[in-house]
């Protein structure tokens, strides 16, 4: 549930997806050790308080890329040539021919993750359906009722305004309004089927234990730090219907 709440944030975000596409190749020869040390920032502009922004965005959207060993030096020298508009040193054909091994090496990794995941999440599932006060719908749904409200209950089409904690079943936090302090509000038509599932069946007041299968959740495919095939572990608690 990551926002993008301001139009330089957007344009941070577009940047590094920009950058992602056309400036992950190392060339050859050289290494992050060879990179020279960088010249003192002035950061007082607004000009140049966007380009560091910029710079700092790619940097901490590549250091989460695990299947790339960023070449800081490879990195700088591309970002240079590409913003003095020189042609490429690396020939067209063997930056595709670099890319797609990148994407093939991408997506075995992405299969191994999802296949552990499903197992992890195979045998959570199993287990915590067994304990009490576990509530299994035809969904594959599981739920646990943490705290009971005496409230209306939304529809599929309401606004509701909710706190919640996720967590994958190895205890990683994924999102979390909790630790951002701040209750989120949306419809229940623009969310996961988990989700719009669950929160019909709550009452305002109620706060539930969800565990959501990847097929109601975010399925094969994951998103951000949601792996593939991840089951999510919601505390979710219904404040409002709006």
């Amino acid at each position: 549930m990551n926002r993008i709440t301001s139009p330089v944030s957007l344009l941070l975000a577009c940047a590094a997806l920009t950058f992602a596409g056309c400036g992950k190749q190392p060339v050859s020869g050289q290494s992050a050790s060879a990179a020279p040390a960088p010249a003192a920032a002035t950061l007082d502009s607004v000009d140049q308080k966007v380009s560091y922004g910029i710079g700092h965005n790619m940097g901490a959207g590549l250091a989460r890329d695990s299947a790339l060993t960023v070449d800081q030096a490879a990195l700088i020298a591309g970002l240079t040539d590409g913003l003095a508009k020189a042609k490429t040193r690396v020939p067209e054909s063997e930056l595709e021919a670099a890319f797609m091994a990148l994407q093939q090496k991408m997506a075995a990794a992405a299969a191994a993750a999802g296949e552990k995941q499903l197992a992890l999440g195979n045998d959570y599932l199993a287990k915590n359906k067994a304990k009490p006060g576990v509530h299994v719908t035809a969904s594959g749904l599981q739920y646990e009722v943490l705290k009971g409200g005496s409230g209306p209950k939304p529809t599929a089409t309401s606004t509701v305004k909710v706190h919640y904690h996720g967590t994958l079943v190895d205890g990683k936090v994924f999102d979390s309004s909790v630790e951002r302090k701040e209750p989120i509000e949306f419809s229940l038509n623009q969310v996961i089927a988990g989700w719009t599932e669950a929160l019909q069946l709550m009452s305002v007041g109620d706060k539930w234990r969800l565990s959501i299968p990847p097929a109601i959740g975010y399925g094969a495919r994951g998103k951000g730090d949601i792996p593939p095939n991840a089951v999510l572990i919601f505390e979710v608690e219904l404040l409002e219907i709006k």
